[in-house]
């Protein structure tokens, strides 16, 4: 397995550290606005989602999955008809969603998003509903990782691990079980 750097984090503090000024971006907010119920009302903070990429054996973070922009997505024209990308490698964007309860924050909801990508011929397949409603999933702490094959699921689970024990310890029991190989 190869390890990589994480792409776009500052890997010197956690992604998820209480300290740090939250930089999050919020695309919808489930704030009331009692004021006027205008511009800002019913929307979601996507402060505490962040992306894993799974690369056959190698999981990592990388942030610019939010936007589509991954390392592995940039560059890459993608189409929902699978037949376009006939030599397509198969990756995963993991969606992991924190939250905290009475023991610290933990791993609460997590998602996985299939894609292939034909890099020489800068053609991908994805299906761009799937990762918003995984997505939407992660953020509503479900657990969907039983697409993943052994080898993916002992890749994010090195990788969660590795990255803050105390987040991994603190996970319920179903996140745990549905990464068991």
């Amino acid at each position: 397995m190869v390890r990589r750097e994480y792409v776009g984090v500052d890997t010197k503090m956690s992604l998820f550290d209480n300290n740090k000024k939250n930089t999050g971006f919020t695309i919808i907010s489930n704030k009331n606005n009692d004021v006027h119920g205008g511009y800002g009302q019913g929307m979601l903070d996507l402060a505490h989602v962040s992306s894993i990429i799974i690369d056959e054996d190698d999981a990592y973070i990388d942030v610019g999955a939010m936007h589509a922009k991954s390392v592995v997505e940039k560059g890459i024209r993608f189409s929902t008809d699978k037949s376009t990308v006939p030599n397509g490698k198969p990756y995963w964007i993991i969606w992991a969603s924190i939250d905290s309860n009475e023991n610290g924050p933990y791993y609460a909801g997590m998602t996985a998003c299939y894609m292939e990508i034909d890099r020489e011929a800068r053609r991908g397949y994805k299906l761009l509903v799937d990762h918003v409603n995984r997505m939407d999933a992660s953020m509503k702490r479900k657990i969907l990782l039983s697409e993943l094959g052994e080898q993916q699921k002992k890749a994010l689970r090195t990788l969660l691990m590795e990255h803050n024990p105390a987040l991994w310890e603190n996970s319920s029991a179903e996140l745990k079980e549905a990464l068991h190989v």
